[in-house]
């Protein structure tokens, strides 16, 4: 089934593949067994991702065009001061417009599948199915009638990786299933080419890399065998989507793209944990799951939301006290113990950045006063009932700001993610604001 529409043949198109955390030396390394993704590891670069290596942060910076100090999306989470209480983030919190925007105002037409934090499908000139953190399909489509198709298709939008973190066969058939979803959305979507850019994410390497990293990459791993057969099938879906775009007419452009790199895990660390045991959170009960930040104390100094970002607990918080006097020598404590932070001698912290160096401008009330970037292998946490600065939680891979697969058929290299949305902007011809 697809929905068919008048077709412009004179279209400039742009293609864009998402590969979810997968690296570039990964892809290498898969392409000598695999002959889709060798196809694009061949004559691939790779691009930084931006801080914090979350995929809401850099997805949406793909598809704005800008870093987080102007579209607002600093991590999974964000916090209301008064309350205290946590809320997911997702596209509603989002500050400025998108590219999706701006193309529209040039009417120029989008289709886009499974791209995460684009939920609740906002309105658009083109179509979307949102991606994670999508949970109802029918605020996941835009126009409205295209959730009814989908589940006519019984388009799943998810993995259930809850249990699958710990049941291999299970999260590889829910992940299968995504993959089915996936080409169901392109099939309806695709084929009457009444569009310009078409933009089409597969997140299923980040949900096996995330709980089976090791199985992946080591050959003798008794699961080996199980990963590698599922990313034939992912292969597969990747050799599709390439084969659809090499049968557009010209002028067409490809782009294919990873939101950060990934790698094995050595250690989750808990960074409220370590202020804890350093003197700069207190907190006071029992927290009601690992997310609640009410029981942060008023003597609190400071404390972390995820991965890494720390705020100082000053006036900006219902509870705080920290003056604006004592916050600058306060910053530079913590910074300066966590650079000497260690595990088994090796250091954890690439950097701890500051707010306004790593975001300059931002005037939002979420942005961080630190931010902690860790070196390969280090999965930070910001857990507020963990007792344990280190410890491991079931996962075996963590992402990296380095590394992250890029591809453009017309050969550009941006540096970091916010680059890649303006690159398409530029496609377009459409002015920066």
């Amino acid at each position: 089934m697809s929905l068919l529409l008048s077709s412009n043949t004179t279209r400039k198109r742009l293609v864009v593949l998402g590969l979810d955390g997968l690296s570039l030396k990964l892809a290498k390394r898969l392409g000598r067994t695999f002959p889709n993704i060798h196809r694009i590891a061949s004559n691939a670069t790779s691009v930084f991702a931006e801080i914090p290596e979350l995929s809401p942060v850099n997805w949406t910076s793909f598809f704005t065009g800008e870093g987080p100090e102007r579209h607002g999306v600093f991590g999974f989470s964000s916090i209301d001061p008064a309350t205290y209480e946590l809320s997911i983030a997702d596209r509603d919190i989002i500050q400025c417009k998108t590219i999706f925007d701006h193309l529209g105002d040039a009417g120029i037409t989008s289709r886009v599948v499974n791209l995460p934090n684009t939920y609740p499908a906002a309105p658009m000139k083109g179509m979307l199915v949102s991606g994670f953190v999508s949970h109802d399909l029918a605020k996941a489509a835009y126009p409205p009638f295209l959730a009814g198709k989908l589940a006519d298709l019984d388009y799943k939008l998810e993995a259930d990786t809850n249990r699958g973190s710990s049941d291999l066969t299970f999260l590889l058939n829910e992940l299968r299933d995504t993959l089915r979803s996936r080409k169901q959305a392109l099939d309806l979507l695709w084929p009457d080419l009444s569009w310009d850019l078409f933009i089409h994410v597969f997140t299923e390497t980040d949900r096996l890399f995330h709980f089976f990293m090791d199985a992946v990459l080591h050959d003798d791993h008794p699961q080996h065998i199980q990963c590698i057969a599922f990313l034939a099938h992912w292969d597969n879906a990747i050799g599709d989507f390439l084969d659809r775009f090499e049968q557009l007419p010209s002028p067409k452009r490809l782009l294919v793209l990873a939101d950060h790199g990934f790698t094995e895990l050595k250690s989750e660390v808990c960074i409220n944990t370590w202020l804890k045991h350093n003197g700069y959170l207190q907190t006071e009960g029992t927290p009601a799951s690992e997310w609640d930040a009410r029981i942060i104390a008023p003597t609190s100094q400071a404390f972390a939301l995820d991965p890494g970002r720390i705020y100082i607990h000053d006036s900006r918080f219902a509870r705080g006290g920290v003056s604006d006097n004592d916050k600058a020598q306060l910053m530079d404590s913590i910074r300066e113990g966590l650079m000497t932070l260690t595990l088994n001698g090796e250091r954890v912290m690439e950097e701890v950045h500051t707010g306004c160096t790593l975001y300059p401008g931002s005037t939002s009330p979420q942005t961080p006063d630190l931010i902690c970037q860790t070196r390969p292998g280090f999965d930070l946490k910001a857990k507020f009932d963990r007792s344990e600065i280190f410890s491991h939680h079931g996962r075996t891979g963590t992402h990296t700001v380095h590394g992250a697969v890029f591809y453009d058929s017309e050969g550009s290299t941006p540096e970091r993610m916010r680059e890649t949305g303006k690159i398409i902007l530029n496609h377009f011809n459409i002015l920066e604001q």
